[in-house]
């Protein structure tokens, strides 16, 4: 007796379309800036109405693919790093919120990014690296009455290591990172009272970078962020 197949769920058209222009883009060599056909034109070369075209540039624009402005035909945008972590939010949001263990994942990929930054950091820094690193550090000294600008200044100090590397994808998945534990479990990157403390780790890994040492700034880093995520469990067990 013959089984029968499996049923294939009908796609949406914007869908469709989305792959089409998609295809669209690579075929025709288009660049950053270049202009995609007009509404008009798609919907007589694809066959559908407006709003599946519609549906589907917004869909493309969400993924950073197409950048549309009112008033003129859409176009392909320019590539951003920033710009697809910032799409990765809603995403994270979800996980963050309803994954019983996608915070441990989530702190666990910090650990491993941020100590090989750091590392990489202590092999790569030049003086004006340590210049920027210790500027941020005296900002942040400076903000420690304002627990939102420390924080931003704890933000770009773990972003400022990342760029060190030199790759912008480490960097804005740094900053990231950094980024959604604030926004969805700010326990995680602040804990109020222990300003100094904060300040203190900084200057350890800030001096185990400039020295050169990549040992000593990679495991400067790990006691550090192993540090805030031991003190939000002993939160969480009293």
């Amino acid at each position: 007796m013959m089984s029968m197949p499996d049923s294939i769920k009908p796609r949406k058209l914007s869908d469709a379309v989305q792959d089409r222009l998609l295809d669209l883009i690579r075929r025709s060599g288009l660049r950053p800036g270049d202009a995609l056909p007009s509404e008009r034109e798609l919907m007589a070369q694809y066959g559908v109405g407006r709003p599946a075209i519609r549906e589907a540039m917004q869909g493309l624009q969400h993924m950073g693919i197409v950048d549309i402005r009112h008033g003129g035909r859409p176009r392909v945008a320019s590539p951003s790093v920033d710009a697809m972590v910032d799409q990765l939010a809603t995403s994270m949001r979800h996980l963050l919120t309803h994954g019983d263990r996608s915070l441990e994942h989530l702190k666990e990929a910090r650990i491993a990014l941020e100590v090989e930054m750091a590392r990489v950091a202590a092999t790569r820094r030049t003086a004006d690296d340590i210049a920027e690193l210790t500027a941020i550090i005296a900002a942040q000294t400076a903000a420690q009455p304002d627990p939102e600008t420390f924080l931003d200044h704890d933000a770009a100090f773990h972003r400022r290591i990342a760029a060190v590397s030199g790759n912008p994808i480490f960097e804005a998945l740094s900053d990231g990172v950094f980024g959604w534990m604030r926004s969805f479990h700010v326990e995680q990157v602040r804990k109020l009272g222990l300003e100094a403390l904060t300040l203190r780790e900084h200057r350890n890994i800030l001096d185990a970078i400039s020295a050169g040492n990549p040992q000593a700034a990679a495991q400067s880093m790990r006691d550090h962020l192993e540090r805030a995520n031991a003190l939000y469990h002993q939160e969480n067990a009293t």
